[in-house]
């Protein structure tokens, strides 16, 4: 039987879990009987049979009410996208694609700062600021729950271009961690962050001088590569192979 969706717009390749068959979700059936019942040879393999069936069945239940929830759905979100008017894109995760809804949904009415700055958290998943300089016809979000640069930036500046009233311009005020933030801090408690990682106050992979030296890189071995792939454990891992 043919699916009904088009090509492309559920992940996978696939109309919906439910037309799967998913013979892990075995439930045990014997348990909830006396075990003089469960011994019976015949009463076995009905319940072999049916403990599949009835596990596939509830696995089914609980997979489609799962996509009632925008938090929770996965191919539903394909449904949830139509009805709010959100192109669909299956290139992103589904976080990120859950994300845009909610931003949608948020955003939805008279736009005001407490809709920008609803919508802005939505997607950075951290408090956000609205500073709104009204002589200039100008206002600024402020990312202030989390450090650097949100994901999934690119679909929030999309999102808040449909929003916003055509006469009003925006920047973007991000945190970083500052000089005075690292004082407390000794070098063995930096130890394991690279500068990138630093500022967005994020614990990223690096190579140490030592840890060449110890997988006896020579600067033949590693002149063909940047210093970028040179600070990645795994890369410098590959080169060395």
């Amino acid at each position: 039987m043919y699916g009904k969706n088009k090509y492309g717009l559920l992940q996978y390749a696939r109309d919906s879990t439910p037309g799967s068959v998913q013979m892990d979700y075995y439930i045990e059936l014997s348990q909830y009987v006396p075990q003089f019942i469960a011994n019976i040879t015949e009463i076995k393999e009905i319940y072999s049979t049916e403990g599949y069936e009835l596990g596939i069945l509830q696995n089914v239940f609980e997979d489609i009410f799962s996509q009632g929830f925008i938090s929770t759905a996965t191919w539903g979100l394909l449904r949830w996208e139509e009805v709010f008017g959100v192109t669909t894109n299956v290139s992103l995760s589904y976080e990120q694609r859950r994300e845009i809804i909610m931003a949608k949904i948020r955003g939805q009415g008279t736009t005001t700062a407490e809709m920008i700055k609803d919508a802005a958290e939505a997607f950075s998943g951290g408090e956000v600021e609205v500073i709104e300089d009204n002589p200039n016809y100008h206002f600024i979000v402020r990312f202030i729950g989390i450090y650097g640069i949100p994901r999934n930036m690119q679909a929030f500046i999309t999102m808040l271009e449909e929003i916003k009233p055509a006469h009003l311009w925006y920047t973007f005020d991000y945190k970083y961690v500052k000089w005075n933030d690292l004082k407390p801090k000794t070098w063995n408690d930096l130890r394991p962050y690279t500068w990138n990682g630093l500022r967005i106050n994020e614990i990223t992979p690096y190579v140490s001088w030592t840890g060449l030296q110890e997988e006896e890189y020579t600067w033949n071995s590693l002149a063909a590569y940047g210093w970028n792939k040179v600070k990645e454990i795994e890369e410098a891992k590959r080169i060395c192979n």
